[in-house]
């Protein structure tokens, strides 16, 4: 991961509005997700604030699944970008939305302890699209997610919501 490369979030979508990895959300955690230097890898590292405590010196796992979901969702555009031999940063965008999210807790996930997602598609990418998603609090590893993530038309998708 390079800090001088633009994030995936910043290139694609930097109207983007999700709490978690929108990077025009006003109060939200402005994820960032970037491919790492092994070309397989999506990474990226967040600090839980004092907000996401869960039980004392702990972090809350509600965080923990919303960093993978995000997370796991730009992995799975990033290796759809590359399927295609385009650009993050290419018209007309690249959407995915959560299929499935599967975590499993492994570990306590300690505060003040800089978090590290490392995330890669397992299998092929299709129109549903299977991410892993390690959660590393130093070197241990504290959660897996295992999950799905849907190509989607977001137009389409609002207007399904509305009209449910």
């Amino acid at each position: 991961m390079s800090v001088d490369t633009p994030a995936l979030q910043d290139l694609a979508a930097p109207d983007g509005v999700c709490y978690g990895c929108g990077s025009a959300h006003p109060h939200g955690l402005h994820i960032k997700s970037h491919w790492h230097e092994d070309g397989v890898h999506v990474v990226s590292t967040h600090l839980p604030g004092a907000d996401f405590h869960g039980w004392p010196g702990l972090v809350y796992g509600g965080l923990i699944a919303m960093l993978v979901d995000c997370h796991s969702n730009w992995t799975a555009m990033a290796y759809h970008y590359r399927a295609e031999h385009r650009a993050p940063d290419s018209k007309p965008r690249i959407d995915c939305a959560t299929g499935s999210l599967g975590i499993r807790f492994l570990k306590p996930t300690p505060m003040d302890v800089p978090l590290t997602l490392k995330a890669r598609v397992e299998g092929e990418v299709g129109r549903k699209t299977r991410v892993l998603c390690e959660v590393y609090a130093g070197e241990v590893m504290t959660a897996l997610g295992d999950s799905v993530f849907v190509r989607v038309d977001t137009a389409q998708l609002a207007a399904a919501a509305r009209n449910a």
